[in-house]
């Protein structure tokens, strides 16, 4: 954690220093080129911070073991007919439909295209 202090502290003054180089003279475009640089190397840094808290806090969340639940066959499941993975849904009996039988249309099959020449 200390390389990450000293970097941040040392990447931080150099961007301040770039900054106030490149405030002084907008159009040099060396003090931009340097602005941008120590701009990146701030980035860099902040993304190192960044992963070292993430890495923290996940050893955080993992001193706590989750709880395993149970097993799905461990659970009661009730009897009846209307209950399950088939209750309910495209699976459901003609009965389920409220007494309303649904009619689909026979299916049409496709007629082969004519050949020869059409004169009439």
């Amino acid at each position: 954690m200390d390389d990450i202090q000293t970097r941040l502290q040392e990447a931080s003054q150099n961007c301040l220093k770039a900054f106030l180089n490149w405030d002084g003279q907008k159009k040099d475009a060396k003090a931009q080129e340097e602005l941008h640089a120590a701009i990146h190397e701030l980035r860099k840094v902040s993304s190192r911070l960044e992963i070292e808290l993430a890495l923290s806090e996940r050893d955080q969340m993992t001193s706590k073991p989750l709880p395993i639940p149970p097993h799905r066959s461990s659970k009661k499941v009730p009897k009846d007919n209307n209950s399950g993975p088939k209750a309910g849904g495209n699976n459901a009996p003609k009965e389920s439909s409220g007494g309303v039988e649904i009619q689909s249309k026979p299916k049409r099959r496709r007629t082969a295209p004519k050949s020869g020449s059409e004169e009439e």
